[in-house]
């Protein structure tokens, strides 16, 4: 078996490890991280979803225009009660509104429904740096002191950051990959990536809440 194909085995276990943690943990969880975790179930789910239509020999496309919204969804509601400036809360809800009707837009005008959602995943890929920078900002302007560490959310935020930081350019360039016959290259750099963000999304769901000020 080739190392490509290993690390597609573990990016696909790794979605496990923040349901378990999600599960073990479940009592300490506040209502972010639950919140969070209901997202990571979803994506689970969805993954199992796309493996299965794949499997059957059907597009499954369509699935990813969706997994999109949701994901709008959920990591907007997430930063939102994470960030505690209401000018900034108000700026999420727009934002949120504004990446809803393009990736609908594109969904139905640009990039149809059968075809990979380049474009969609780009604007996801924008919107959750912005908001996940932005978090980072917010913890280092902090008037109390707390251990960012043993923040659950610091995380799960750090894995938001680095996985769309990394793939918003393989999201942006997709079609041109494809053209270029280098999809297998791009597939083990989102893998790792993949990885690298469910330990982290883990890591967050093992975090007791901490309090704050």
């Amino acid at each position: 078996m080739s190392l490509a194909y290993d690390l597609n085995v573990a990016s696909t276990v790794s979605g496990i490890l923040p349901l378990l943690a999600a599960l073990y943990n479940y009592k300490h969880l506040d209502k972010l991280l639950k919140l969070a975790a209901a997202f990571f179930l979803l994506s689970a789910v969805f993954d199992l979803i796309l493996e299965l239509t794949k499997m059957a020999g059907h597009n499954n496309l369509p699935w990813i225009h969706l997994f999109i919204l949701i994901s709008i969804l959920f990591f907007s509601a997430i930063y939102y009660y994470a960030i505690v400036n209401a000018i900034i809360k108000k700026a999420i809800i727009i934002l949120a509104v504004a990446a809803l009707i393009l990736v609908i837009v594109n969904a139905i005008f640009i990039e149809h429904l059968w075809e990979y959602p380049s474009l969609s995943n780009t604007v996801l890929s924008v919107l959750l740096i912005a908001f996940s920078l932005v978090y980072f900002f917010q913890l280092l302007n902090r008037q109390e002191f707390i251990h960012i560490d043993k923040l659950g959310l610091f995380w799960i935020n750090a894995g938001v950051l680095i996985y769309f930081s990394i793939n918003i350019f393989l999201f942006m360039l997709f079609r041109r990959i494809i053209e270029a016959h280098q999809q297998q290259e791009y597939y083990l750099i989102h893998i790792i990536t993949n990885i690298i963000a469910n330990v982290l999304y883990t890591i967050g769901l093992l975090c007791k809440p901490q309090k704050t000020a």
